[in-house]
């Protein structure tokens, strides 16, 4: 979840750490506030910004990428699944 505060260089640092550790899939989406009682969102993330960490997590290795303002961790994860396994 992107939104929060995070320095660019925090969320290269992460998919650097993610795929050391042998991670294929990786979604990036934006962090919405569930209420009032929690944590405000710090800045909206653009779709362009979203992109950009798209084609970065892609030119690192991984197999699948999802990355929007409402892209959530499952998001269509099933539909990467098949395809890593169909084109491999």
């Amino acid at each position: 979840m992107l939104g929060l505060g995070e320095m660019k260089s925090e969320v290269a640092e992460t998919l650097t750490d993610l795929k050391r550790t042998g991670c294929r899939y990786v979604t990036l989406g934006q962090y919405l506030a569930p209420s009032k009682d929690h944590v405000p969102v710090a800045r909206y993330v653009s779709p362009e910004e979203f992109e950009g960490w798209a084609e970065t997590a892609r030119s690192m290795g991984f197999k699948g990428v999802a990355a929007g303002p409402l892209v959530r961790s499952s998001y269509r994860a099933d539909e990467m699944f098949k395809a890593e396994h169909v084109l491999s």
